[in-house]
């Protein structure tokens, strides 16, 4: 009898899946993988968005809901609500797949499909933080002192790749930005006061705010507008982003996608052995912020998070993470003498 149940069980999954192969269901969500593939998103992160959006099509195949996108209610809203509950003891597991969902029933609402989302009317988990694992001090040194020596490279483009790469550097270990701060970035963006330079960082979902710069960022962006210029006529392009897509021949077009910018940090790890990310980085700017006593809310302001977000396991951890910037001028003179007058 239990095997019987089990094959009857099997042949619904079976007869489910080939249904959902047809439907428009599958077909929108394949749209919405593309357009996130086209905005830039990371191949680990589109895995992550198809594997929360499995879980929703699971949910319709072992219940029998149907698959027609206009039948699902708010009955079936609560019920995968229920769903998640009791298939994840996680509350960021449960958070995380309905917040991959929201984001495609927002993108079913932006081609009329629906008129509100109505996974919205679902409470989210709580979000509980991950402890900050930062780039240690040490290797943070490690990369700057290689992307100076990088920056003096004699032939124009490396060079120009060796300071952008400081540039990068700077506004995620100085100014905390986030891959996708750093993608949209214009030139006209940078307030390049030589005492106090700042970003301005426009997020998509709320007002502009800018972030301080170490003071030896204005130096080298002085230099990097003049290079990035050379390389640009020679490249034979014309943008005004502030970063920029290259080889080691040429420039090939303005702007970082967030997955240009994943790859140029794997390529750090490759070359110095060491085991930085954007994200690493930057945790290790918000414990920079703090070791420097900034206010919270200014550090919060900074990151570009709500008032409510808690720095408390950053606090907790600190003792274990002191970082400082001294050695930013320190290695650049050392690297370029002759040329470099203190600020």
């Amino acid at each position: 009898m239990e095997n019987t149940s089990q094959r009857t069980s099997e042949q619904d999954i079976l007869s489910g899946l080939q249904a959902l192969k047809g439907s428009r269901l599958l077909q929108e969500q394949q749209e919405f993988f593309d357009q996130l593939r086209n905005s830039g998103k990371s191949i680990n992160t589109l895995k992550n968005y198809k594997t929360d959006i499995d879980c929703f099509n699971k949910f319709l195949i072992e219940t029998k809901a149907p698959l027609d996108l206009n039948e699902f209610n708010d009955v079936r809203v609560s019920a995968y609500g229920s769903f998640l509950q009791n298939k994840y003891s996680s509350d960021n597991s449960r958070r995380r797949r309905l917040q991959a969902l929201r984001l495609f029933f927002d993108f079913l609402v932006g081609k009329g499909l629906y008129s509100e989302n109505p996974i919205r009317k679902l409470p989210s988990s709580p979000k509980f933080l991950d402890i900050p694992r930062p780039t240690s001090y040490s290797e943070v040194q490690i990369l700057w002192d290689r992307l100076c020596v990088d920056a003096n490279d004699p032939n124009l483009i490396k060079k120009v790749i060796g300071i952008r790469n400081q540039i990068i550097f700077l506004l995620v270990y100085t100014s905390g930005l986030k891959v996708s701060d750093l993608s949209g970035l214009k030139i006209d963006h940078i307030e390049s006061n030589p005492h106090s330079p700042r970003v301005l960082v426009t997020p998509r979902k709320r007002d502009p705010y800018s972030v301080p710069i170490h003071s030896l960022f204005y130096l080298i962006y002085k230099d990097y507008l003049v290079r990035l210029e050379e390389a640009k006529n020679y490249s034979s392009v014309t943008f005004d982003n502030l970063l920029f897509n290259a080889n080691p021949f040429k420039i090939l077009k303005g702007g970082l996608s967030p997955r240009g910018l994943e790859l140029i940090f794997e390529d750090f790890r490759n070359r110095m052995n060491i085991t930085v990310t954007p994200k690493s980085l930057r945790q290790a700017c918000i414990f920079h912020w703090l070791c420097k006593k900034y206010n919270d809310g200014l550090i919060k302001d900074w990151m570009g998070v709500a008032p409510s977000y808690s720095l408390k396991l950053y606090k907790k951890h600190l003792p274990n993470h002191l970082y400082g910037d001294e050695f930013l001028t320190a290695t650049y003179a050392e690297k370029n003498k002759g040329s470099f007058s203190k600020l």
